[in-house]
């Protein structure tokens, strides 16, 4: 974005603050902003406004958590996002977020298998947290998802043709820090379905 056009949004934001002193969208867009243009304090005082205005605003909350995590405030991102997922359970971003920083930042697998595993659930997202679901459930010792089509044994009393889960196997992602996303997920995402059982067995 031109410095021209940043000034411009930023004065039209600051505008609808003033206009609109209740309303929170336009503390998120002002924090946004200021974040893309390196301005992090900024960002993180829209965004607390935004927190304040309305508490149960999931993207307020991942938005501030982006910013806190930038500035190196891990344990507050990671509350942030907790708070987004309080506000709204199907907000798949701040699973995401929540598994990123928990991760490579905090040091906290438990938590990031669980947040990414329910970030899969809800967008049906394959690589790359298909990839580091998997890594992540070999470093806390859990057992791997059996790849699709991957024959099951059946349990005493169960149809032999039972669906196996989806594939979580791949290679683990490499190092690093995968960007945080904070675009909202497609509202028809949905999570890859089972295949159905062969009649016959």
């Amino acid at each position: 974005m031109r410095s021209g056009n940043t000034t411009e949004a930023e004065l039209e934001f600051k505008q609808m603050t003033l206009a609109c002193p209740r309303l929170s969208t336009p503390y998120v867009n002002l924090g946004i902003l200021y974040r893309k243009s390196g301005h992090l304090d900024q960002s993180e005082e829209a965004l607390k406004g935004a927190v304040e205005r309305n508490g149960g605003s999931a993207v307020a909350w991942n938005e501030l958590g982006a910013t806190q995590r930038m500035r190196g405030e891990f344990p507050d991102a990671a509350a942030s996002y907790e708070k987004a997922i309080a506000a709204d359970s199907n907000y798949a971003p701040a699973y995401r977020n929540l598994g990123v920083v928990s991760d490579l930042y905090l040091g906290d697998p438990e938590r990031a298998l669980t947040a990414l595993e329910r970030y899969k659930e809800l967008t049906g997202e394959d690589r790359p947290v298909t990839s580091w679901i998997a890594e992540l459930r070999q470093r806390t010792g859990k057992p791997p998802l059996k790849p699709a089509g991957a024959p099951t044994p059946p349990a005493a009393g169960a149809d032999a043709g039972a669906a196996a889960p989806a594939d979580a196997s791949a290679a683990p992602p490499q190092q690093g820090s995968p960007p945080a996303s904070n675009a909202a997920p497609s509202k028809d995402a949905t999570p890859p379905t089972q295949p159905a059982p062969k009649a016959g067995g």
